[in-house]
């Protein structure tokens, strides 16, 4: 048996997420459904992520047991011919017995798309929050800035059946940039707690439209209090970017 590593994007509109749910697609169950026909088996799979309902993914990790025969540079296609249009697998490779695809994660990266502009964009609209006045892209950036290095993120924190022991988490990399109407918010960091970048894109937006003062944000953090922090933006904004392993454990 061999551990092997796909790495696919997938449009997260129509799914509840990745992890498999009752009564509700999901990412990982039509991976999971190709896989079978693919393989003539339906292995466990490891994810990177749960991700949730309506985020999108440009370089999604799973890594799963297989014992087959199709050359790994042969695997995306099979798999592909199976998947539905909104999910594609563009590599597969052979990776070391102990690696995880989350545990052996150092960390991720994450992109939320705003569209500044009165009227939406047909060929991209379902992959951003449109917000139609004036925003304020330093102001945000200079939030943004106040939110890099160890902090603990509570504030941050969306509600949910999980407990969550800690809350502090480290964020190596977050900027706000303009191209055009679009503005992306990317944060990267060793771990992100639930709903944790749409809280922090809610509230550098809330900078971006005057309603809160950059340097409110040190204050913020150190409240650990979620009604303190901006509003939790749509998960359509949200793609998982790419995923961090130790160097020399996976092939580009």
């Amino acid at each position: 048996m061999q551990n092997i590593l796909i790495r696919f994007a997938f449009n997260g509109a129509a799914y509840h997420g990745f992890q498999v749910q009752r009564n509700a697609p999901t990412v990982c169950a039509a991976v999971q459904d190709a896989m079978e026909q693919v393989l003539g088996a339906r292995p466990d799979v490891k994810g990177v992520s749960r991700t949730d309902a309506g985020v999108h993914a440009r370089d999604f990790c799973l890594s799963f047991f297989a014992d087959t025969a199709i050359p790994f540079e042969k695997l995306p296609l099979a798999l592909n011919s199976r998947l539905p249009p909104d999910i594609r697998v563009w590599k597969a490779l052979p990776v070391p017995a102990d690696f995880h695809a989350r545990y052996s994660a150092l960390g991720k990266e994450y992109h939320y798309i705003i569209r500044n502009s009165p009227v939406d964009d047909p060929f991209t609209d379902g992959f951003y929050y449109r917000v139609p006045g004036p925003l304020d892209a330093g102001a945000m950036a200079e939030a943004a800035a106040h939110l890099e290095g160890k902090h603990d993120f509570a504030s941050f924190m969306g509600i949910s059946g999980d407990v969550v022991e800690n809350t502090t988490r480290t964020i190596s990399a977050i900027s706000v940039a303009r191209a055009g109407e679009t503005l992306t918010l990317a944060v990267a960091a060793d771990g992100f707690l639930y709903h944790m970048v749409r809280i922090i894109a809610g509230t550098v937006l809330e900078a971006g439209l005057g309603r809160l003062a950059p340097q409110a944000v040190p204050d913020i953090i150190a409240a650990r209090d979620r009604q303190r922090a901006g509003p939790t933006l749509p998960a359509k904004g949200l793609f998982l970017h790419r995923v961090f392993y130790p160097e020399g454990i996976i092939r580009a």
